[in-house]
């Protein structure tokens, strides 16, 4: 394994429209888990698909 040093890193804080650009799903539903299945419900929280 290999690594680079460096000197400094720069953060800031991401403008709206940053974080548009990242999104690729909707969030349709409020649950997260279905209790009989233990996965994720679909479109919901914790949906992988989003």
């Amino acid at each position: 394994m290999s690594y680079t040093p460096f000197d400094a890193i720069q953060i800031g804080i991401a403008s709206p429209e940053m974080i548009l650009s990242w999104s690729y799903g909707e969030v349709k539903k409020p649950e997260t888990i279905n209790y009989r299945t233990l996965k994720p419900e679909q479109n919901g929280l914790f949906c992988e698909r989003i």
